[in-house]
């Protein structure tokens, strides 16, 4: 449990990780650790977990890893201390479970040509140590993945790779020298099944073969003098020799690992007064309480471990809350918990202790066996409450004679099996494999074997045992521990069966009682259950009082708090602090819980009425300060494009071109409409100007050009435009020379008949009728008639048609004279102008102007078609009218087909 208060300042922090994996922390932290650190976990998860019944991934070994920080908070180094290899899974494993992920790693994910330097096959099945977990071993993939991720890892970390394949060739040592077997000879003498495996061991181990053949099968023991005596093994003898030397093999491998990730990972050269002051996070990641069908010397070790850390917790937890007590003013009261020290004095308790017995058995004269072993607790502690045996209690037939004991630890009943307790805590490995190994010529494998060169003959103290050595370890451990600030994070597992969505309750009971949780809250909870600042208190309650709400008056944070408490009439259950305050029972968090809960709505809509309101006046605000910006940029453009016309048009009143060739400037979009209005209107001011200069005795054909342009521009290619037009040419000696005279008679008649007063148009023309007839007429259109002329007979009216009958007329797009004449209620009249001078000339946008400019004047529309198709009426009858220009064609003239005319035109 966290403490409330900030560490104190210049004490170190440790976690305690239980059944989580370092990687999992440092990714949960976010910890900017360095690859080293991070691809330790890789390397040592390899060497040191293997798969249980429990866990797929789980640690055989405990960890403890100081990191080392700068004063920025990035990591600097730090240092990991390893406790307890379970080395004896080497050896074997309880049924579902597996070796170290090491062997299968190697066998499963390395190149076919390093198995076959290995002498190695890829089937675990074919190795004694690995062949309880065949079966389970994972897919080839996946080894073959994991296997990478490790080498990948050691180079990271900073092995060479002389010291990977060392390392592959000794994992290999070991699985060939498990394979071993010996038999005894009709001489008596003893060897072994199979010389090739010793060769195997011999070359991987780059020791001579004699020397590994003479090591399995006798010792060298030395005398009194210095005389030295060669001793043969028994079959027996031979094998628990053969084991001892793997498992002491793979744990020097082991260790060896965790001192070369060390020396890359440690601290070096720095100075605090130089470098800033370093903070330290150690990571205490160790085994969990066990309890297996079979529970051997390496549970009692572990279960020790965790007595001996829960003593501490619980030492740690009464300490912090005794001491926040004092400093906060309020009286101590005695806390009634379970002191498990009883427990901690019965396994190390000096000369009367387990593993003081223990060891005692190890360092007597003569066979103790572990029977023996078993009396002597018996006879040490047949009263301890915690310690009981079917000696001690026959009627317990869960626990057989002479092979087991029970001892009750905080977090419930175990029993153990004496078994193999002497020889796992003697951990005796003969000399000469010590000698042998230490000999070898590969220098990684030498390096782990320093005590080998020691002489035969040299007289040494016995080594400590691996019990006692576990309790001075764990000894350290606590006392390292006792001096930092504690954390703990502890991990619960739902289930069994490894699987996700199923709570197995009583499996989560059970976890939650050996971890030591329900003693840690207990403590916590005989006193004051829960306790904070009185400033977080008033953060988070005061809404639940009107003299707290939204900000206290009062002379302080305590006042503050004793009011709002007044309030709720729950003064009676608190008590103040210095700083804290303090509750006794939950039912006070509850009441103010609730109280709280039924405010924060509405809390929560008065936030969001004041923060809506206060996005809607920034975007007014914002709003307001854009059209401004908008409407002065707008007022800028329209001056500077106003200044920038009336620079341009200074010159636009000088004649003859009154400003045609200026370039009008490109207006802001705003000014676009206006600047069209603008320019209409400089269009029809120029337009004046140019008309007030122009002869009134022009402006009927200005204004027939006008019309025609507007009837027929960009639909026939050249009406004429650019020349004189007469519109009276039957009356001209230059076009009609022969019949002028004539002509003017009969226009003399025809105006004292009809009364016109102005000729508009008149010319020789080529016309068909319906009947097909092609003949040369005249036609003369005047202020009120439309006149069909022959000019061979002195212009003899032929037909004489109101020009308010004339509905419109039909011209096509190229230079032919072609008119179609279209009448209400009269046939249409289709003629083509000719006998011009000078020939051909262009005068159909001549009649179309004069004819368009008469209708305007009397207020009506005149239709004009363009179109090199003309359709005609004629009694009724539809015909099409169309052109073929003909280059021989002398004059033009008709080809008449059924349903349709065809005017030749000369082209040329």
């Amino acid at each position: 449990m966290e403490d409330e208060e900030d560490p104190q300042c210049g004490k170190p922090d440790f976690v305690l990780l239980d059944q989580v994996t370092m990687e999992d922390f440092m990714e949960n932290l976010k910890l900017r650790v360095k690859d080293v650190l991070l691809k330790s976990t890789c390397v040592l998860e390899a060497f040191g977990n293997a798969r249980t019944n429990r866990n797929h991934n789980s640690s055989r070994f405990g960890k403890y890893m100081d990191i080392n920080f700068d004063f920025k908070g990035d990591p600097v180094g730090g240092h990991i201390h390893s406790y307890l290899l379970e080395k004896s899974r080497v050896l074997k494993q309880h049924v579902g479970e597996r070796n170290f992920h090491a062997f299968y790693q190697v066998l499963r994910g390395c190149e076919d040509s390093e198995l076959r330097e290995l002498h190695l096959q890829r089937n675990p099945a074919l190795y004694n140590f690995t062949r309880q977990g065949a079966g389970l071993s994972a897919s080839d993939s996946e080894e073959r993945s994991h296997h990478q991720a490790v080498v990948e890892a050691m180079q990271v970390i900073g092995f060479s790779a002389e010291e990977v394949g060392s390392v592959h060739r000794i994992l290999a040592a070991i699985l060939h020298l498990g394979n071993i077997e010996f038999v005894e000879t009709e001489e008596g003498h003893l060897s072994v099944a199979e010389d090739r495996l010793v060769d195997h061991v011999a070359e991987l181990t780059a020791t001579p073969r004699e020397l590994v053949l003479r090591c399995l099968l006798a010792r060298t023991v030395a005398s009194g003098g210095r005389e030295v005596i060669q001793k043969g093994h028994t079959a027996a003898e031979a094998s628990y020799a053969r084991d001892a030397c793997a498992k002491a093999v793979y744990q020097r491998l082991f260790e060896w690992v965790v001192n070369r990730i060390n020396s890359v990972m440690e601290a070096r050269g720095r100075d605090p007064r130089r470098d800033g002051k370093d903070t330290v996070i150690g990571v205490l990641d160790i085994y969990g309480f066990e309890v297996f069908p079979v529970n051997s010397f390496e549970q009692f070790c572990i279960n020790y471990c965790n007595e001996k850390l829960q003593q501490l917790f619980i030492q740690l937890i009464l300490k912090q809350e005794q001491e926040e007590y004092e400093r906060e003013g309020i009286a101590w009261q005695s806390v009634e918990y379970f002191n498990n020290a009883t427990i901690v004095d019965l396994v190390e308790r000096p000369h009367r202790g387990i593993l003081a017995v223990l060891d005692e058995a190890c360092s007597t004269a003569g066979t103790i066996t572990d029977r023996i072993f078993l009396q002597t607790l018996d006879t040490h502690h047949r009263h301890h409450p915690h310690y009981t045996s079917r000696q001690l209690c026959p009627t317990d037939k869960t626990m057989e004679f002479g092979r087991d004991f029970r001892i009750k630890h905080y977090a419930g009943d175990v029993t153990y099996s004496a078994q193999g307790f002497i020889d796992k805590n003697r951990d005796a490995l003969f000399q000469d494999f010590k000698r042998l190994l230490y000999s070898s010529m590969d220098p990684t494998l030498r390096a782990m074997w320093p005590d080998g060169q020691q002489d035969i003959t040299e007289v040494t103290k016995r080594p400590l045992t691996a019990g006692t050595l576990f309790k001075n370890s764990m000894v350290a451990l606590v006392g390292n521990l006792a001096s930092k600030e504690p954390f703990y994070v502890r991990c619960i597992k739902p289930n069994e069966d490894k699987v996700a969505a199923r709570l197995d309750e009583g499996h989560c009971r059970h976890q939650v009682a050996y971890l030591g949780l329900l003693e840690n809250v207990r403590v916590r909870r005989a006193g004051f259950a829960s306790r904070q600042p009185y400033p977080r208190f008033l953060l988070r309650y005061k809404m639940t009082c009107e003299y707290t709400w939204p900000n206290h008056l009062l002379g302080s944070d305590r006042a503050a708090v004793s009011a709002l408490l007044e309030q709720h009439g729950l003064q009676g259950d608190v008590a103040f602090g210095h700083s804290k305050l303090f509750i006794r029972s939950p039912r006070t968090l509850v009441t103010l819980e609730q109280s709280r809960a039924r405010l924060i709505p509405i809390i929560v809509l008065l936030l969001q009425k004041a923060w809506r309101g206060t996005l809607a006046r920034w975007r007014c605000r914002r709003l307001r300060a854009v059209y401004t910006i908008m409407r002065w940029y707008r007022r800028h453009k329209v001056r500077a494009h106003l200044a920038e016309l009336h620079r341009q048009f200074q010159a636009a009143r000088q004649p003859p071109l009154y400003g045609r060739d200026l370039v009008w400037p490109l207006p802001p979009a705003v000014l676009q409409p206006f600047q069209d209005t603008c320019h209409a209107l400089f269009c029809r001011w120029r337009a004046q100007q140019l008309v007030k200069n122009i002869p009134p005795s022009d402006m009927a054909q200005i204004k027939a050009k006008v019309a025609a342009m507007g009837a027929l521009q960009e639909l026939r290619k050249d009406w004429g435009c650019q020349r004189a037009w007469s519109q009276d040419y039957l009356s001209s000696a230059t076009d009609n020379p022969n019949a002028s005279s004539m002509f003017a008679q009969r226009l003399k008649t025809l105006r004292d008949k009809d009364g016109f007063r102005v000729v508009l148009f008149s010319s020789h023309v080529r016309k068909v009728n319906r009947f097909n007839k092609r003949r040369d007429r005249a036609l003369l259109l005047t202020d009120q008639h439309l006149y069909k002329l022959e000019p061979s007979r002195q212009y003899r009216v032929m037909r004489a048609v109101p020009l308010d009958a004339v509905t419109g007329l039909s011209v096509t797009s190229g230079r032919d004279q072609l008119v179609v004449l279209h009448a209400r209620g009269q046939d249409d009249l289709v003629v083509c102008l000719h006998r011009s001078r000078p020939p051909l000339d262009n005068r159909v946008g001549e009649l179309v102007g004069v004819l368009a400019a008469h209708c305007q004047g009397q207020g009506r529309a005149l239709e004009v078609r363009v179109s090199d198709c003309i359709p005609l009426n004629q009694r009724g009858a539809r015909r099409l009218v169309s052109v073929e220009p003909r280059p021989e064609q002398p004059e033009p003239d008709f080809r008449c087909s059924r349903g349709a005319f065809t005017l030749l035109w000369p082209s040329g």
